[in-house]
């Protein structure tokens, strides 16, 4: 394993520094105010980073399960301390403004809890995360900070009910476009926002969240099982009172991150998003994760790997069901144990068990059965993942679509060209977007938003007019893990460093084509240079704060968008 030092053999490393020496005398008076004995300047220091915030149903419920997972590793022979950081919803901001700062949101988590494990001297940690950017955000976090981690998911939410059948947030989100075609009233739109979120979790589908805690599972990174195991629910407590214990079985182990999110890790986590039709955002958290532990991995490994992993999942949002059903079926780990008898998994990866995938899939039950969740490897939803990357004219670097639950493969229409969401917005509920259209949304990525805002409110607009499959949807932002339809973003390069969407005019026939893999709109090269010639680059719309920091460092939504680039 790693040879960060020989001193993990009694389990001491970074904080050994507290308990030798009179001249530490200082450091050891500050932790007994906090609640250290004698006992505990022997014993290593484990921190519990917990995101509970009351901004979000996500989170709500973490500052219960950071206890559990103190109490763990104490039980476990650790001195542990709960530290906290931030979170911004997801769903509360999108469509606001504030829908800027979720994606630097996923840098400042990740810089905060860095900075409290390497100025703390911590030996290990425990990360639980609830919303979208928690899970990149600790796990960039784990990756830089070279010590012990686990990450534990803060758990799905259970579905709505309404009228009989299970509803969810995008339910709410996909009501406003169905209120404003006439199709339901006023009073069915406030019942739907009443019911859609009963209780404490992560949006219920396969979507942000529910994707990369599935992700982080595959990758060895959280306990077996514990991707899946609801918010609400005494196995999450459990989730997080067993993480805490198996910080200091790695110690003991001496097994680092490093030594786990190596390529096939990474290649094991793409392969369960695939499979289980997760959201676009994954191809951007995973890029970033890689960067923070110096894995190669790019957008052709995503391809690569699509083009051998059938999608099995019949989840939200193109789907039936949600988390919660698959939990009730087995969980990630039944899926992937269906995965790794098929050969499409890496089974000799370590994980956080200190065991290898294969060793701990072998002790998890498999799929229920007469379960109509996941489907046979040999009778797919799709032969292929439904993630693809797309190349062209359009986005040189890359872009990607979710085509999960289309019947449409390929499409070409008219560009109607917005440099923001407000003004599309708009254009759409004044009916000003037609079928056959194709509605550009530029200066919306990462240096151009700033921040790269997520896009739900539009494409669910889309799905409440009928629109979802007559309208294309293209942008150099993100996409919520909720948005279903003709949609394709994270292109690059952005329209704010003259990347060639920016040249996109009105009325130009922009082509989406999931077959050829190809995103381009119809021009001469001599029109293009014109245009390419003509063009002035904006100035950044935020330069100072957060928004600004984030403009002037963030990486090519083809690097993961990431503020701290390594070449």
């Amino acid at each position: 394993m790693s040879n960060n030092t020989s001193e993990s053999q009694d389990l001491r490393i970074r904080s050994k520094v507290i308990s030798e020496g009179t001249n530490r005398t200082a450091n050891r008076a500050m932790l007994r105010a906090v609640g250290f004995a004698d006992e505990d300047f022997k014993k290593p220091m484990i921190g519990v980073a917990s995101t509970w915030s009351e901004v979000t149903p996500c989170n709500i419920h973490i500052d219960k399960l950071a206890i559990a997972a103190k109490t763990g590793a104490k039980e476990g022979g650790g001195a542990p301390m709960i530290f906290n950081t931030i979170t911004v919803s997801d769903g509360i901001s999108m469509g606001t403004p504030g829908m800027r700062y979720s994606l630097p949101s996923r840098e400042v988590i990740a810089d905060s809890i860095e900075t409290v494990v390497g100025g703390e001297n911590l030996d290990g940690f425990v990360a639980i995360g609830g919303c979208d950017k928690n899970m990149p955000g600790c796990m960039i976090a784990i990756g830089r900070a070279e010590v012990p981690a686990v990450f534990v998911y803060g758990g799905t939410i259970n579905p709505g009910k309404l009228h009989g059948k299970d509803i969810d947030i995008v339910s709410a989100f996909e009501g406003v476009g169905q209120y404003n075609k006439g199709l339901i009233d006023k009073e069915e739109l406030h019942e739907i926002e009443c019911h859609a979120c009963p209780g404490a979790g992560s949006c219920g589908g396969m979507y942000t969240a529910n994707t990369m805690a599935s992700a982080i599972e595959a990758m060895g990174m959280s306990l077996p099982g514990s991707s899946s195991n609801p918010a609400e629910s005494s196995y999450k407590e459990e989730d997080c009172f067993k993480a805490g214990d198996a910080v200091l079985n790695l110690l003991r182990q001496d097994i680092y991150p490093k030594d786990i999110m190596t390529k096939k890790a990474f290649e094991n986590a793409i392969t369960v998003v695939m499979a289980l039709g997760g959201s676009t955002n994954a191809v951007l958290h995973l890029l970033a994760i890689a960067n923070a532990v110096e894995v190669e991995l790019s957008l052709d490994d995503f391809d690569r790997i699509r083009k051998k992993v059938p999608h099995i999942a019949d989840l939200k949002p193109s789907g039936k069901y949600v988390m919660k059903d698959l939990h009730d079926v087995g969980g990630v780990p039944a899926v992937m144990k269906e995965l790794l008898k098929a050969g499409l998994l890496h089974g000799d990866c370590l994980t956080v068990t200190g065991k290898t995938l294969a060793e701990n899939l072998e002790e998890m039950p498999g799929l229920a059965k007469d379960q109509d969740v996941i489907k046979p490897l040999d009778k797919p939803l799709k032969e292929e993942g439904p993630l693809v990357i797309l190349k062209g004219n359009l986005a040189p670097e890359g872009a990607v679509a979710k085509m999960s639950g289309l019947k449409v493969k390929t499409h070409t229409g008219p560009a109607r060209v917005f440099d923001s969401e407000e003004e599309a917005t708009n254009a759409l509920l004044n009916d000003e977007i037609q079928p056959g259209d194709v509605l550009v949304i530029r200066y919306v990525g990462p240096k151009g938003g700033p921040g790269m805002a997520e896009m739900l409110s539009i494409t669910a607009i889309l799905i409440g007019k009928g629109l979802g499959e007559e309208v294309g949807l293209l942008t150099d932002g993100r996409f919520s893990g909720g948005s279903h339809g003709l949609v394709v973003g994270h292109i690059a390069p952005e329209a704010q460093v003259g990347g060639p969407i920016a040249f996109l005019q009105d009325g130009d026939a922009v082509t989406i084509d999931s077959i050829k893999q190809e995103l381009s709109f119809k021009i001469t090269e001599e029109e293009y240079e014109r245009r390419k010639k003509e063009w002035v680059q904006p100035p950044l719309k935020v330069t100072k704060g957060i928004l600004g920091k984030y403009a002037k460092l963030a990486s090519s939504a083809s690097k993961g968008a990431v503020t701290d680039l390594t070449e």
